[in-house]
């Protein structure tokens, strides 16, 4: 039996999206529900998929599938193509599966050609809405489907209106229309060495070839990556009976929203323009009227789309945005859609719409995307600012957030002008952990190298502060003055401005405004939290992060990164004491001025957390981090360590590696310098200690991680160095506080290895960021030269370090888990990777039985939603 590649309106439903895409399945929906939808037929998105099987190439059975249900349409609509007497004109439309506004590229009045204008112009007795269609194909078809310069047929109006002296596109005639179609014509010829295609059938084969081909262009792969959408999706290709807005002006066009999509206002919201078609409501060429306004001007119609707008959105149980078209004062419905909103509105409309009785808290819940919610927790660029922006380069948005400032270059130039009483924009090649106070400082960072896990991105996000990262297209001057990209220097105190929430950078100041949380916000999250299962943790190093952590809702601590808390002003000095130390004596002296300085970094963070749930990991990163690698600050260094610079210089260069993210670090400095673990445990046991005896009701049991363990004599080796000394202390103090060791599953072989790892460790804790590393081998700082290569070669779809790899990575969280509770029944697993604050990756964690997932701050109220969603998928 032949496979079916095509369906009529009548012939589908709203279940169908899958196959019609979302606009075919909301057509025939809106269709089965007698509403006044023109007909017309879909082609599915395994006709897509196959297109780009066959090497891009449309198959003999599917074009005679399209021709049949082409003949169908012709008999439903007593219109035939090509026929002067009585000629069907139809629109070609995109519509994939997940709504992508602007991603894919629509053809109006296909079917015309020079014969059947004519023959319009004269039936019609309206000679311009008859050229007025034909040089919007030529238009349409020429940009969409030929790849010509949108612009110039602009410019070419614009010619025309100047000749004329006029300046608005409804004082051209049906002369200038005709001229216009000449002239157009010429420009197709001239460009594309052909005459422009008169036979209509040539021209939707064309018109359906560019709609797949479009589901490739740059800006659908780019939304797809955003939006998480699989390239094997597909688009459907919508073909419909045309219905003309522009033939009089009983005649209109419009974009309408049930509700405001700006503030969620329980109030149609829209605009619409009369003897007008298609894009000219979106394109800004004529100034639009607000929907209301038709109630004057067409008020049967008004009365009716009122009608549909309030059928639709309590048949959808979701606000919709809906195009419609009035033909000779008749309504016609093109699309609907669940309208895309603010996040302020958002929550408002699912608060309302539960008030209304129209949707219950969970289903409330399903209708606002989490990543959404950080438009709520960061500041965004003024709206009108923007629109009269033009970015200079667009990288990766490493950190949500808009930032406005003047460029410096060190994170000291930061502190110092900030003190000053400037705002400023961090400009780095790539950052450090010795940044932190700059990176703190800053309004924004904006990173040449580095990916969405890269050091600036992580702490950017910890922070809550704006980031843009792996700008490649950016020349930092050798004396750092100044940077150059694409053909515009910026220098030291120019001013700058970074979306970090879709990456790119403008070369001026723009205006930002607060970031606002409404009344809403706490009833909507509470119905997130009674939904879920997950406990949602953050990673905090520092109080201020564990208190704001604490008010976005955050249970627990997952991941404090004692390595942060050493660049802070006189710490650094010690650490460096200690790296530095010639003897053991000098070893274990440095190692006492550092114990009581993290002792009272772990009290600040248990203090803010009021009792709940603390997991310190020890220190991780290689050593060689820690000290200078600039001569000038190698010899400052050793002025005040009393060294020689050589002597210094000989140390630096013996710590570093080859490989450092695989290298000296994590529990291996431990085995090493067994010295460092005691210290970080007395610092860790004597905090809780304390804090308990000020507050007994809160009960802290510290969660000491340890990380990058791969095997088990290694555990057991470093949680001796830990139990030993805490016993002790918590002996000495007469207490019997509890406290908990668990190793980070961050090394392959230890998630292979988990069952006997579990006989050790009473918690694991997913490092998710260097699991992807080393599963793929490769590293998550350099990766964001090469990726892009992957994906255009459709190898990878997503970057692995900002979208958790389920097939691979995942597959080694499961073994992991399994075998862990395998051995120990009881042992408490959760995720501390930046994948902890991804909501696919959440919903993964979720539906493998993990306990908790750990995100930065500003993540966990899209984790608490994230979470909640995914609950109530899996309960499905």
């Amino acid at each position: 039996m032949e496979k079916k590649y095509v369906y009529l309106f009548n012939e589908g439903n709203a279940d169908m999206r899958d196959l019609l895409g979302g606009k075919g399945a909301n057509l025939a929906e809106m269709s089965n529900l007698g509403m006044p939808v023109p007909n017309g037929f879909t082609i599915t998105t395994e006709a897509c998929n196959k297109y780009y099987e066959d090497g891009e190439k449309i198959s003999d059975e599917i074009q005679s599938q399209i021709f049949k249900y082409l003949d169908l349409l012709e008999k439903e609509t007593g219109k035939k193509f090509a026929d002067p007497e009585n000629p069907l004109l139809v629109s070609v439309r995109s519509g994939a599966r997940a709504s992508m506004p602007g991603m894919m590229d629509t053809i109006l009045n296909l079917g015309i050609n020079d014969e059947v204008a004519d023959a319009i112009a004269e039936k019609s007795g309206n000679p311009r809405y008859a050229y007025d269609s034909y040089r919007r194909f030529i238009q349409m078809f020429s940009d969409v489907v030929k790849g010509l310069s949108k612009k110039r047929f602009e410019e070419i109006i614009d010619e025309i209106k100047a000749e004329k002296g006029i300046t608005e596109d409804l004082d051209l005639d049906a002369d200038d229309m005709k001229k216009l179609v000449q002239l157009f014509k010429e420009f197709y010829q001239e460009n594309m060495n052909e005459e422009f295609p008169t036979d209509p059938k040539k021209q939707m084969m064309e018109a359906v070839e560019a709609v797949f081909k479009s589901w490739n262009n740059e800006r659908a792969i780019y939304y797809r990556r955003q939006n998480d959408i699989p390239s094997s999706w597909g688009t459907a290709v919508n073909v419909q009976m045309m219905v003309f807005g522009n033939r009089g002006n009983d005649c209109g066009t419009g974009v309408a929203f049930s509700r405001n999509p700006a503030t969620g206002e329980n109030k149609l919201y829209g605009e619409f323009l009369m003897n007008a078609q298609g894009e000219d409501v979106v394109a800004g060429v004529r100034t639009p009227n607000r929907i209301e306004q038709l109630a004057e001007i067409s008020p049967e119609a008004y009365e009716q789309f009122k009608k549909i707008c309030n059928t639709l959105e309590h048949h959808y149980k979701n606000m919709q945005d809906m195009e419609f078209t009035i033909e000779h004062g008749k309504l016609y419905m093109l699309q609907t859609r669940n309208g895309k909103r603010t996040a302020q509105a958002a929550l408002k409309v699912a608060c309302d719409m539960v008030d209304e009785g129209l949707l219950t808290p969970e289903e409330a819940l399903m209708t606002v995307e989490a990543n959404q919610l950080d438009a709520l927790l960061h500041p965004m660029f003024d709206p009108e600012e923007l629109k009269k922006a033009q970015p200079v380069t667009a990288a990766l948005p490493a950190s949500p957030g808009a930032a406005c400032g003047q460029i410096v270059f060190s994170a000291d130039e930061a502190i110092e002008e900030v003190a000053k009483g400037k705002k400023v924009i961090l400009v780095r090649l790539e950052t450090s952990p010795e940044d932190i106070q700059g990176m703190a400082a800053a309004e924004g960072i904006l990173t040449v190298r580095g990916g969405m896990t890269s050091h600036a991105a992580v702490v950017a996000r910890g922070m809550g502060e704006c980031c843009v990262s792996g700008a490649g297209d950016i020349s930092i001057a050798a004396d750092e003055s100044s940077f150059t990209v694409n053909g515009k220097t910026f220098n030291r105190g120019d001013w700058l401005s970074l979306d970090g929430s879709t990456g790119k950078v403008y070369g001026q100041a723009i205006k930002t405004i607060p970031a606002e949380i409404s009344g809403y916000f706490e009833r909507f999250m509470k119905w997130a939290d009674e939904s879920r299962r997950l406990q949602i943790r953050t990673n905090a190093d520092t109080p201020r992060d564990a208190a704001q952590a604490v008010k976005f809702g955050a249970e627990g601590i997952g991941l404090v990164r004692t390595e942060h808390m050493f660049f802070d002003g006189d710490k650094i000095k010690s650490i460096r004491e200690m790296i530095l130390a010639k003897t053991d004596e000098q070893m274990k002296n440095a190692l006492k001025k550092i114990e009581p300085l993290q002792q009272e970094d772990f009290e600040g963070i248990y203090e803010a957390m009021e009792g709940r749930p603390v997991t310190i990991r020890y220190l991780d990163p290689p050593l060689h981090e820690f000290l200078p690698h600039k001569p000038e600050e190698v010899a400052e260094l050793a002025n005040e360590m009393g060294m020689g610079v050589e002597e210094l210089q000989a140390k630096v260069d013996s710590l570093r590696e080859v490989n450092p993210m695989m290298g000296h670090r994590g529990s291996r400095l431990d085995v090493s310098y067994p010295g460092i673990a005691r210290m970080q445990t007395e610092a860790v046991i004597r905090a809780a200690l304390n804090v308990n005896k000020k507050h007994p009701e809160w009960n802290v049991e510290p969660e000491i991680m340890l990380p990058l363990i791969g095997d088990l004599k290694e555990l057991k080796f470093v949680k001796k160095l830990v139990t030993e000394t805490a016993d002790e202390l918590i002996a000495h103090e007469g207490s019997n506080m509890k406290y908990h060791v668990g190793s980070m599953i961050e090394v392959p072989r230890a998630a292979l290895k988990a069952g006997e790892l579990a006989t050790e460790a009473e918690f694991f804790s997913f490092g998710t960021n260097d699991l992807t590393q080393l599963t793929f081998g490769f590293s998550r700082d350099d990766a964001g030269s090469f990726l892009p290569a992957y994906y255009s070669a459709k190898i990878y779809e997503q970057d692995p370090f900002a979208k958790l790899d389920q097939e691979g990575v995942g597959e080694l969280i499961q073994i992991a888990a399994q075998r862990g509770r395998a051995t120990r029944p009881n042992l408490h697993l959760g995720v501390c990777g930046e994948h902890g604050g991804d909501p696919s990756s959440i919903e993964f964690v979720d539906g493998i039985g993990l306990d908790y997932v750990s995100c930065s701050p500003y993540r966990v109220p899209i984790a608490r939603l994230a979470a909640a969603q995914a609950a109530i998928k899996h309960r499905k």
